[in-house]
């Protein structure tokens, strides 16, 4: 099953891919070297984060540090599994969307020469792949995301704490990488301290799962509805046009107040819906870090930065 997923990602996704990023698959990573090779004059195309600020301060010129950046890139993969990430409204669930999402990224960048690794949490999957390079490692990845049957009789996984999968990863994750948060952040508060420090040391994206329905209900009537974490069950009458105006006003502040968040964690944001195409998606995506790659170190900023050398 898991072979046959790749394959069709592959003939599709990938393929498409390959044409529209015309080779430039490192703009979806940033990779970091570790080894510092040279100092000099900073240019426009340069990172602000590798200013070397003694340096600058010193010649009163701004300088950057420049690296021996590694051939080999590590990718890792932090995967929410809890129960709300089965939830879809359409032909697709937010866990099906997760694994291909991942699948299409981890054999892109194994294709390359880079190595992937994943942690799983929730639904009694938690576990660690360790980080390697090759397709058998996307289908050994792509194995451990089938999903599989829940007992009738087992106990509801409770509320998720996505605080413990990022507080794992950051004592794990020894060395500096590409980390790929991908959930649905729906969670127990507390997981934005844990990512902020996560996002310190490490290229940190956030790859955020959402269903339409999860932002606007349509009228269906009088509905039950059940919390998948909790196992809690509300009847609900999606007939009464002020219930639907609150639940649209409620979806949207939590839209807001969550892209706050990320943004106060400093990582990059990528919205995948159940009903998205995933190759466009990642196109925004790549696009999307262009322009901040150009805007960060414009004009504007090389200005500033003299002022406060």
């Amino acid at each position: 099953m898991a072979e046959k997923l790749l394959l069709r990602l592959e003939w599709t996704v990938l393929r498409r891919l390959d044409g529209l990023l015309q080779g430039d698959y490192r703009t979806l990573l940033r990779g970091a070297g570790i080894d510092l090779a040279d100092l000099r004059e900073y240019q426009h195309h340069d990172d602000v984060r590798h200013i070397d600020w003694n340096v600058t301060a010193r010649l009163q010129l701004p300088h950057v540090r420049v690296f021996t950046e590694d051939r080999e890139m590590s990718a890792w993969f932090l995967l929410d599994l809890s129960p709300s990430m089965d939830f879809g409204s359409g032909e697709q669930r937010k866990r099906q969307v997760l694994a291909e999402f991942t699948t299409v990224l981890a054999r892109l960048l194994t294709r390359h020469g880079n190595r992937v690794g994943a942690m799983l949490y929730g639904g009694g999957a938690d576990s660690t792949l360790p980080a390697r390079g090759g397709r058998q490692q996307v289908l050994q990845l792509l194995h451990r995301l089938m999903p599989r049957p829940r007992a009738a009789n087992a106990p509801e996984s409770g509320v998720t704490r996505l605080q413990d999968l990022l507080a794992s990863a950051a004592t794990t994750l020894r060395r500096r990488s590409t980390v790929f948060v991908v959930s649905d952040f729906i969670s127990e508060a507390g997981w934005e301290k844990p990512l902020g420090m996560l996002a310190q040391r490490h290229e940190v994206v956030a790859v955020r799962l959402l269903d339409p329905l999860e932002l606007e209900l349509p009228d269906l009537g009088l509905i039950p509805i059940r919390d998948s974490e909790t196992g809690e069950q509300l009847l609900v009458d999606t007939h009464d046009a002020g219930f639907r105006k609150r639940f649209a006003r409620i979806a949207a502040q939590r839209e807001a107040d969550l892209r706050q968040s990320l943004a106060r964690a400093g990582v990059d944001s990528l919205e995948l819906s159940t009903d998205d195409d995933l190759a466009e998606a990642l196109m925004r995506f790549t696009d999307l870090r262009k322009r901040r790659s150009r805007a960060m170190v414009g004009p504007a900023a090389l200005s500033h930065l003299k002022r406060a050398a």
